[in-house]
């Protein structure tokens, strides 16, 4: 390895490594020809490095930041950059396992809630850059001539379905639309009760809302590829014939399709 190739090995390891003082002597010694202010150039570097990671979190995780507070959010990202550090060249793509660090970071322990909304937050960004997809309406007409063991369902760009102990819809909503008001968020986390969130995108535009009851069975096991039937079968207390106009209007379901099994099942 060039001599070069190893300072920018050190560097990038050193930039990463918590407390920084072990990490600038490791860095002095392979500080050939840039001067002897080591300390000081390193700290313009992690503080380069800092800005990014706060621009890319703060453009994935607004809600999350929100709750936290600027101060606080600064201070969580610092730690996970250096717990979690980017592994791909675009930046965008990184933040993906903030939810399971803050799940068992112990001093936000008392907002319990606080990774399903990172959760949440995480599949909203990737639903932004989630392929494009045509609908095909005539295709539903399948649901009323085919086997619905032999059809499935074609979903929008982007859709998640995440379920929560937690009243996690009102908690999204209340910081992205102001619905409900920040006082009735309050009251509900007094007295907490489960709702689950579906996601999806309607152009370029990322969608959230409450789930309904059995909904998010049904989208879950559709991605999975399963047939509309079984499907159906595990969406409990759905009501389809009235959940599907609503899903084709709101441009959550494109189409039907005819799925490809295996030959010998």
């Amino acid at each position: 390895m060039s001599t070069l190739a190893r300072q920018q090995q050190v560097l990038l390891a050193a930039l990463l490594e918590l407390p920084p003082q072990p990490a600038i002597r490791k860095l002095s010694d392979f500080a050939y020809g840039v001067g002897t202010d080591v300390e000081r150039g390193f700290k313009v570097y992690q503080a380069n490095g800092h800005m990014l990671a706060e621009r890319a979190l703060r453009s994935a995780y607004p809600v999350l930041e929100q709750m936290l507070g600027k101060e606080s959010f600064q201070q969580l990202v610092r730690a996970f950059w250096h717990a979690y550090p980017p592994v791909l060249g675009d930046i965008a793509k990184w933040g993906a396992q903030l939810s399971e660090f803050i799940s068992q970071s112990d001093q936000l322990r008392d907002e319990a809630y606080l990774p399903d909304v990172a959760k949440v937050e995480w599949a909203l960004h990737l639903c932004a850059f989630a392929p494009d997809r045509d609908p095909d309406f005539a295709s539903l007409s399948f649901l009323t001539t085919e086997d619905p063991q032999t059809l499935g369902l074609v979903l929008a760009p982007g859709v998640a379905a995440t379920q929560s102990v937690w009243p996690l819809a009102s908690l999204m909503l209340a910081h992205l639309e102001r619905n409900p008001p920040l006082e009735e968020l309050g009251q509900q986390l007094r007295n907490p009760f489960p709702q689950d969130v579906v996601i999806w995108r309607v152009g370029f535009q990322p969608r959230l809302r409450l789930a309904m009851a059995g909904e998010v069975n049904l989208l879950i096991a559709l991605q999975t590829g399963i047939a509309l039937e079984p499907a159906l079968d595990v969406a409990v207390g759905l009501d389809f014939s009235h959940w599907l106009p609503m899903a084709v209007q709101t441009g959550l379901v494109l189409g039907a399709n005819h799925l490809q099994f295996p030959s010998g099942t």
